[in-house]
């Protein structure tokens, strides 16, 4: 009796502990972290998952990828490891590349491991970047895992310059975490857009996806973007375009894991304008924030999609330098159930950095959208384009890992107004050396603030920056734009800065010999 009683105690021990693991705390709505639940405790995660897309088939191409995980963040006294590693791709049994083809990826066709297994950007300590590059235009996707010390807040940008041709320009992405639902609000099958969608599986056992398209009008059925296998260890990628019979100017593209779970990411390719990754947008929430667009924006799409049963109507609001403000003539936005709309807000900015603000027109609406821009710098011939996601707020602590010595700019942006908050934001050690710095922000509420960050002293090669909010203030959303010109095109990337998400809460345990009483 006395082996089964401590047998049950220890297993419910055990269970509450795993639990706690495996639970994410997002930030709590408004922008404030989760704290812990009664009789709980935040703690470090223990283990964490990114995966990387394949970061271009083009010739002239280079790719650097930065993995990062902030000091400190792990729990004290423990070890930890992080590193990328290559995914197969999928091609048919006939040896033809699969990309382009849509449909599944099952029948007839096969993972394909890559070349090269050797682990990508492993990190050896916390606090300083390590960076691996690649210009191969055949690079597989990456997948990646971290645990112990260096799981919570792990962080890896890949970070793409094209040099020539269709989708020239500076393409990034923050590598993406694993999950079983991703929104694409600004997809396109335009004539001048190649749209490829980037499935990856980390785990081993297949996943079975379903990608969905919606327009100007609705629902775009094809039975090529249902029951998509996607082998385990592998990537998949498809085509946007073979999933409609027309070319469609704005959509949402919804990917939909039936089983299992991936990784999602869109790269949109523009003939002319160049081309970034799009990154998925936050889950579905009656209002959205957008930040960081830049002062010199020559062009501004907005792109939204309301996913429920129901209309939503936005009031449309730019936080700039000074405040909230309503631009004229787009102060509003109808957005029908099922349907994408666009609008068009042109050179919105006027030269100030801003952040777009959505919310309902009925306070009391709860009606859920998803929302993404589309920026474009420069003119005639001579532009580049980057996608600005809605994103969620920092919460307690967010990081961009690729940083240099020029062409950063950090936005940070506190939406509502009077709810002024204190950002501190620390440049991490160099990736070849450098002294940490950290320097505080105050952002006025319903204002944003743009700035140059701080670098390490010292400075060689890239760094991190990790952006903290102090407690007692307003919600903080932030972005990072990296800009790197070439040959006269204005070429950057921005990633949104959301919380890494790097603690959980786990219950307490108790004994309750009561549960074994009949």
């Amino acid at each position: 009796m006395k082996r089964t009683l401590m047998s049950l105690i220890g297993a419910a021990v055990a269970l509450a502990a795993v639990t706690g693991v495996a639970t994410i705390a997002a930030p709590a709505p408004g922008g404030a972290a989760q704290t812990a639940a009664p009789g709980g405790s935040r703690l470090p995660v223990q283990r964490s998952a990114l995966l990387c897309p394949p970061p271009t088939s083009s010739a002239v191409g280079e790719t650097t990828y930065t993995a990062f995980v902030p000091p400190g963040a792990g729990a004290a006294g423990k070890k930890g490891t992080a590193q990328l590693v290559p995914a197969g791709s999928v091609k048919e049994s006939g040896g033809k590349d699969g990309k382009g083809k849509g449909g599944s990826a099952g029948d007839g066709q096969q993972a394909v491991a890559p070349g090269d297994t050797k682990p990508v950007a492993p990190l050896a300590e916390a606090g300083k970047p390590v960076t691996a590059s690649t210009d191969s235009g055949g690079a597989p996707a990456l997948v990646g895992a971290a645990d112990g010390a260096f799981a919570p807040g792990w962080t890896v940008q890949q970070t793409t310059s094209v040099a020539a041709g269709a989708g020239r320009g500076l393409l990034g992405l923050s590598c993406v975490a694993p999950d079983t639902t991703f929104w694409f609000p600004g997809v396109s099958t335009d004539k001048d857009r190649q749209d490829y969608v980037h499935l990856t599986n980390p785990d081993s056992t297949p996943a079975v996806v379903d990608l969905e398209l919606h327009g100007k009008d609705g629902a775009l059925r094809a039975a090529a973007g249902e029951n998509i296998s996607v082998p385990p260890h592998a990537t998949v990628p498809v085509l946007l375009s073979t999933l409609t019979g027309a070319p469609v100017t704005d959509a949402t593209l919804n990917v939909i894991a039936r089983e299992g779970r991936v990784g999602a990411a869109v790269q949109a390719v523009d003939a002319k304008l160049g081309g970034d990754w799009l990154p998925a947008a936050a889950d579905p929430a009656p209002s959205a924030v957008l930040p960081g667009i830049p002062a010199d924006a020559t062009s501004v799409r907005l792109v939204a999609l309301a996913p429920g049963d129901t209309d939503a109507d936005l009031k449309v609001q730019l936080a700039t330098p000074t405040g909230l403000i309503a631009p004229a003539g787009v102060e509003t936005l109808h957005v029908k159930s099922g349907m994408t709309t666009a609008m068009d807000l042109k050179d919105i900015t006027k030269g100030e950095a801003a952040s777009l603000v959505l919310t309902p027109t009925d306070s009391g609406s709860k009606a859920p959208v998803v929302a993404a821009l589309r920026v474009t710098r420069g003119t005639g011939d001579k532009q580049e384009t980057a996608f600005i996601p809605a994103t969620r707020p920092v919460g307690e602590r967010a990081t961009a890992a690729d940083n240099r010595d020029k062409g950063s700019t950090l936005t940070l942006v506190a939406p509502e107004k009077g709810k002024d908050a204190k950002v501190k934001v620390t440049a991490s050690a160099g990736s070849g050396g450098g002294t940490p710095v950290s320097k505080t922000y105050t952002v006025k509420g319903g204002a944003t603030l743009a700035v140059e960050p701080p670098r390490p002293q010292g400075l060689k090669g890239s760094y991190a920056l990790t952006v903290e909010p102090e407690p007692g203030g307003g919600p903080v959303y932030a972005a990072r734009m990296l800009a790197q010109p070439q040959g006269g095109i204005p070429a950057f990337t921005i990633q949104t800065l959301p919380d890494d998400r790097g603690s959980v809460t786990v219950p307490t345990a108790r004994q309750d010999l009561s549960l074994l009483t009949d």
